[in-house]
């Protein structure tokens, strides 16, 4: 039952659709939209539930807040144990929004494997440029993915979600996370071990939050080590890769192709070298959207907030 003393403090910026899910799912509340209201700035300390992106100072510092809830699956900016010990010391819980765009990003990352695979780059680049037709050279190149490794770096909602798109492709589906729990969909090993799995993968494809832990994370040593042949993927964060190392292993075609949805620095200025990279494609930072998403990411709120006053456990738990 909704506890109307309770004051939700939302900066998510969100269109008419969304706005009025919101609106509907929490009349019962005590609510500061920040966009709207004057004082909003004044009042984020008087909050017990913060929905968007504040400033991690103040949600470690109030002393009233019980929820932080993110309208994002990125959360750098929060992961630090300063942050997570207070929370935890006034008994509040963080939580993102991984659920909203475990299936997006999944879902783009499955088409691109897929699109390398029966060629489709190289047929588009045939009808804008030269309008060839090199049948036979195309479908020789073109393969299965049954029977291929893929590697999934940083095995979370994402990753999780892309292992069950790809399961039924019969590929050998291997999750590489910092701290495996044994009760991982596919087989899993810890993140230590990673130079021992990546000769063995057809494809690498990095899910990995920035943290100072993954910065340049696939380096030019772990690059080397990946498979001749090999397809790099990047939908976590862009300071999580070398890029020069990257270039360079493409250029000198040690790796068949990388795709990236994600660089350093975005956006990518118009005359980095990547944009002319060896088969490196490239997409705008865009495979968490989808039509539908804000209204998505309202209804992902609101179901934790259901879930918050009835005491159970909530979706995404950070902290």
């Amino acid at each position: 039952m909704a506890n109307p003393k309770l004051m939700i403090w939302i900066s998510a910026r969100y269109d008419d659709a969304a706005l009025k899910l919101l609106r509907e799912g929490t009349n019962e509340y005590r609510v500061v939209l920040a966009a709207e209201a004057q004082d909003a700035a004044a009042l984020l300390n008087e909050a017990e539930i913060i929905y968007g992106q504040p400033n991690s100072e103040v949600a470690r510092q109030s002393s009233k807040l019980r929820w932080l809830h993110l309208d994002s699956a990125g959360y750098e900016k929060y992961d630090n144990e300063e942050l997570g010990q207070a929370l935890r010391a006034k008994g509040a819980v963080m939580t993102n929004s991984s659920g909203v765009y475990n299936e997006p990003c999944a879902q783009h990352v499955l088409a691109m494997m897929m699109g390398l695979a029966r060629r489709l780059p190289s047929s588009l680049d045939l009808q804008r440029g030269d309008h060839s037709w090199p049948w036979l050279e195309l479908r020789a190149e073109s393969y299965l993915l049954g029977g291929q490794t893929a590697l999934l770096l940083g095995f979370g909602a994402i990753a999780q979600r892309l292992a069950e798109l790809l399961a039924p492709m019969g590929m050998n589906l291997i999750g590489v996370r910092r701290h495996p729990t044994g009760k991982e969909s596919i087989r899993t090993v810890a993140e230590a071990e990673v130079e021992k799995y990546l000769p063995q993968a057809d494809h690498v494809v990095s899910c990995l939050p920035a943290t100072p832990g993954t910065r340049s994370f696939i380096n030019a040593e772990r690059l080397s080590l990946m498979k001749p042949g090999a397809i790099f993927y990047n939908i976590g964060r862009g300071s999580t890769v070398d890029q020069e190392a990257l270039m360079s292993a493409l250029n000198s075609n040690h790796l068949a192709a990388a795709y990236l949805d994600v660089t350093e620095p975005e956006p990518l200025p118009p005359d980095h070298p990547l944009w002319v990279t060896r088969n490196c494609l490239i997409t705008p930072h865009t495979a968490g959207g989808h039509i539908g998403e804000k209204e998505r990411l309202a209804r992902h709120f609101l179901e934790n907030l259901r879930r918050f006053n009835a005491g159970e456990k909530l979706l995404d738990q950070i902290v």
